[in-house]
């Protein structure tokens, strides 16, 4: 039922659905006013969302208009109404949604959201490149769509702040996990993550001193946990000791001192950024099989590939499996666990370059000046930018700086 729109609103009615509830405020001429789509996902069990409530209102106090698909934030807890009420569009059609001038979506489109486009458009989405198909690439380069990935995105200091706040939520949830899984109640040993005075702590071994390695460890020290991180940079762990104290026990990966730890571990966290490297094993088979019986293992980076032999990419309906005794917990999307928490971790990213780009006129003279944001650029115009699916894919790739002074 569409609700009726007050006279004093002056946005047309060719959406349908909900309308905004609160009168969009004046706030001057834009230089750009942008329509974004935001439609619902259809990756099994994503339930993230690229912007809140919060940020909608913000984007239309700016002059800009949101679409939103119905159902689209439930998965994160944000109710049509949620969004109606702070100025966004309510849409039941898909492919208005796509029609839209900026599409935000958290995973990669669909071959058939592909088709729904008009094209000359922009997304913003996840890639995950190293498990992207041919036919994504070829479809979207037949639209002539400008694609961005959020992981590839960088701020002004150099950093991926979509990867790192992800990271740390994983990071965070992982040690939740593992908690979990070594209780009694989901089949584990039955201890305590963690310890408690006159007990042996638990031995907690993390891989990687990135932001999800830093955010792991800090929760399990914050339990009492022993902890134990391996990298093969010394400056990583040294700058890792630093943010964290001397309870942190670090040491330079080697497989056999390794292969030593983890005999007497009760969790295994791999952390690894694998990101332009591809699949590598840090732990094999062999070691695996010589950890302790209900010990449990996850693989934070197995959306990237893995960093452990046994690892097996499952979803949140079946996440669990048990190889050589050891429990393994291999979500790809492990953020989505909480995706309120992630969702907003993600708005408060996306929202301020969308403003950024209403600012600019539009994406191509944004892109000329923001070059953490055009770093995430993989094709411009149907253009392939990035040289890695381009190797992958054996299609022609062209370096975006010379693209953005071409057009």
């Amino acid at each position: 039922m569409v609700e009726q729109k007050p006279e004093s609103h002056n946005i047309h009615l060719m959406y349908g659905g909900m309308l905004p509830q609160e009168e969009m405020l004046e706030i001057g001429k834009r230089q750009k006013k942008l329509i974004i789509g935001m439609p619902r996902e259809k990756q099994h069990l994503e339930q993230r969302i690229s912007l809140t409530p919060e940020a909608i209102e913000v984007l239309v106090n700016n002059g800009h208009e949101v679409l939103i698909e119905s159902k689209a934030g439930e998965g994160a807890h944000y109710s049509d109404k949620n969004y109606s009420e702070c100025g966004g569009f309510i849409v039941e059609n898909k492919g208005q949604v796509l029609g839209a001038d900026i599409i935000l979506k958290v995973g990669p489109l669909d071959l058939e959201e592909i088709d729904l486009l008009k094209g000359n458009q922009v997304i913003f989405s996840g890639l995950h490149i190293h498990s992207q198909k041919e036919d994504y690439i070829r479809k979207l380069m037949e639209k002539k769509m400008t694609a961005i990935a959020y992981e590839y995105i960088k701020d002004e200091y150099n950093y991926f702040p979509v990867l790192q706040s992800m990271n740390a939520i994983a990071g965070n949830t992982a040690i939740i996990i593992a908690g979990e899984y070594l209780s009694n109640k989901n089949g584990g040993k039955g201890v305590m993550l963690g310890g408690i005075s006159g007990i042996t702590p638990t031995e907690v071994v993390i891989l990687g001193a990135g932001i999800a390695a830093e955010s792991a460890a800090r929760a399990a020290l914050g339990l009492g946990a022993f902890v134990k991180v391996f990298d093969p940079s010394p400056q990583k762990l040294e700058q890792l000791q630093k943010n964290l104290g001397t309870r942190l026990h670090t040491s330079i990966f080697h497989p056999q001192v390794l292969r030593r730890t983890l005999k007497s571990a009760d969790v295994l966290i791999g952390a690894f950024d694998l990101y332009d490297k591809g699949p590598r094993y840090f732990v094999t088979k062999e070691m695996v099989k010589e950890m302790k019986k209900g010990s449990v293992i996850i693989d934070i980076s197995i959306d990237q590939g893995g960093c452990i032999e046994t690892s097996e990419c499952r979803t949140h309906l079946d996440p669990v499996f048990t190889k050589h005794d050891v429990i393994h917990y291999c979500v790809a999307n492990l953020p989505s666990r909480v995706a309120r928490t992630a969702s907003i971790a993600l708005s408060n990213i996306i929202s301020p370059i969308m403003i950024n780009i209403g600012n600019s006129g539009g994406i191509k003279p944004f892109l000329k000046s923001n070059l953490g944001v055009r770093h995430g650029v993989y094709l411009y115009n149907g253009i392939l930018t990035n040289e890695l699916l381009g190797s992958n894919f054996n299609i022609p790739s062209k370096d975006i700086d010379l693209l953005m002074a071409a057009f």
